[in-house]
C-alpha cells in the first residue's frame, strides 16, 4: 500500500512542478510558497516510501544532476526560458526533500555496515 502512496506522489509532484513552472509568470509569492510547501511534502514522502535500499546511489546521482541542471541560465534562453528555468526549480524542489532522506538513508546504512 505504503508503495502505492509513494508512487502518487511522485507522479503528483512532477505534474505540478511542471504545471507551476508553466504558470510561473502568473503566480504571486503566496501562491508560488504554497505550491513550492506542497512539493516539499511530496518529495518528502516520495524519499521515506519510494527509494529502496538499491536505488540510493543512481537517485542521488540523478539528484546532483537535476540540481546542476538548476545551476544553467536557463532563463536567458528566448520565449521559453522562463518556463523552463520554473519547471527546472520546481522539480528541485520536489527532488530536493527526497534526495535530504535518502542521502540520510545512506549515511545510516554506510555507519550500520561498519560497526
Amino acid at each position: 500500500m505504503y508503495d502505492r502512496i509513494g508512487e502518487w506522489a511522485f507522479i503528483l509532484g512532477v505534474i505540478i512542478a511542471i504545471i507551476a513552472g508553466l504558470a510561473a509568470g502568473f503566480l504571486d509569492t503566496v501562491s508560488a510558497g504554497y505550491i513550492t510547501l506542497v512539493l516539499v511534502i511530496l518529495g518528502l514522502i516520495v524519499g521515506f516510501l519510494n527509494i529502496s535500499d538499491e536505488e540510493l546511489q543512481p537517485f542521488l546521482i540523478a539528484a546532483i544532476a537535476l540540481l546542476v541542471v538548476g545551476t544553467a541560465r536557463l532563463d536567458t534562453i528566448p520565449y521559453v526560458g522562463t518556463y523552463l528555468s520554473g519547471m527546472v526549480l520546481n522539480i528541485a524542489a520536489f527532488v530536493t526533500p527526497a534526495a535530504l532522506v535518502v542521502s540520510l538513508k545512506a549515511v545510516y546504512n554506510i555507519a550500520k555496515t561498519s560497526a
